[in-house]
């Protein structure tokens, strides 16, 4: 019995999901991006520690938690078709009754906060041992993932847009995308620091800092398995079985331990040619050459230039007393010649006189 209201035509999921996708490819090719829908292998959406806090998060407000169940269900059978995450944004395609277009924007994480967070985590010893070790250890975790200080949104900081005709805050499409979120998390986790508006690899500088590299190397605390930040930040900080450092630190030695091969080399060859010069010098002056004109000159030049440099203090005083000597020795010659000239004078007069 019917009374009075009209039933739209039952769609397989199938269908809708395919449609959805079309529009999906479209959509993502207007952006220039590959399409990017969220794929869930069992019955857990999240299986790596960043999806399933994500997840938790989530789960942990009153708000949420009325939707969150058909989200998951919408989640699951891959009716979240793509999702692209940029800075402080989200959007997203869902398969419905319809294709539904998702927005979501979520507030830069607050630079006092952001600054706060990075020195918390990069004052643990124990965070910096995981770090070179390749790992964050669970203190560093809560640290990121706590709720109130770390970097997961609050709902006030969450505004969010679907396109269906539920007028909730929060649809089912929304919380699917949410759960998308925390799926997407597990293979790229520095999607979250994209999302929250902050450069993940300032945590990572800062906690690999010359400050912090002088503490003492020890064996990690009890680490997260598999929470490699390899994955997490494009990076390789294992650390070498061999040596017990990281490769930047055996990179580090190596290029000292070259740049002294090399200092090693060039003072070898600087021996070498002193001990080729000292023979040359040696040969030269065993068969000296004569001195040709040129050299003549040369000499004289410098005879030149250097009586034209100036004096020093010292030498100018020297000079002055050395002319003054020269002065009295030259009056002393010409009396001394007068007095004989004078005696020969008289002898010459006697003599002619007798």
């Amino acid at each position: 019995m019917s009374w009075g209201y009209e039933y739209r035509e039952y769609v397989p999921v199938a269908r809708r999901k395919s449609q959805a996708s079309r529009f999906a490819v479209e959509h993502a090719k207007k952006q220039g991006r590959p399409v990017q829908p969220v794929t869930i292998k069992g019955r857990n959406i999240a299986t790596t520690f960043w999806g399933k806090a994500w997840c938790d998060h989530l789960e942990s407000y009153s708000d949420y938690s009325n939707r969150l169940p058909r989200g998951r269900t919408y989640a699951r059978n891959g009716s979240v078709v793509d999702l692209a995450i940029s800075a402080g944004r989200v959007d997203a395609i869902v398969a419905g009754s319809d294709v539904y277009t998702i927005n979501i924007q979520i507030e830069k994480l607050q630079a006092a906060r952001w600054k706060k967070l990075r020195n918390e985590c990069s004052a643990s010893i124990d965070s910096l041992l995981d770090l070179l070790g390749g790992r964050f250890s669970d203190g560093v975790m809560q640290r990121l993932t706590d709720r109130s200080k770390g970097l997961f949104p609050s709902p006030r900081e969450i505004s969010m847009e679907c396109s269906c005709p539920d007028w909730a805050g929060l649809c089912k499409h929304l919380a699917a995308v949410l759960y998308g979120v925390g799926a997407s998390l597990d293979n790229r986790p520095e999607l979250l620091f994209l999302l929250r508006d902050v450069d993940h690899t300032e945590l990572v500088s800062e906690a690999v800092s010359e400050g912090n590299l002088s503490t003492a190397f020890g064996e990690p605390s009890t680490a997260l398995v598999g929470e490699d930040l390899g994955a997490m930040f494009g990076i390789d900080l294992d650390v070498s079985a061999e040596t017990g450092s990281t490769p930047a630190a055996e990179k580090k030695r190596k290029r000292t331990s070259k740049k002294k091969a090399t200092v090693k080399k060039s003072s070898s060859k600087k021996a070498t040619t002193r001990k080729s010069a000292t023979k040359k010098d040696s040969s030269k002056k065993v068969a000296k050459k004569p001195a040709t004109k040129k050299a003549v000159r040369k000499k004289s030049v410098k005879k030149k230039k250097a009586a034209k440099k100036p004096l020093t203090r010292k030498k100018a005083v020297r000079k002055k007393a050395a002319v003054k000597t020269g002065v009295k020795k030259a009056v002393k010659k010409k009396a001394a010649r007068r007095v004989t000239a004078k005696k020969k004078a008289v002898k010459k007069r006697d003599a002619q006189s007798k």
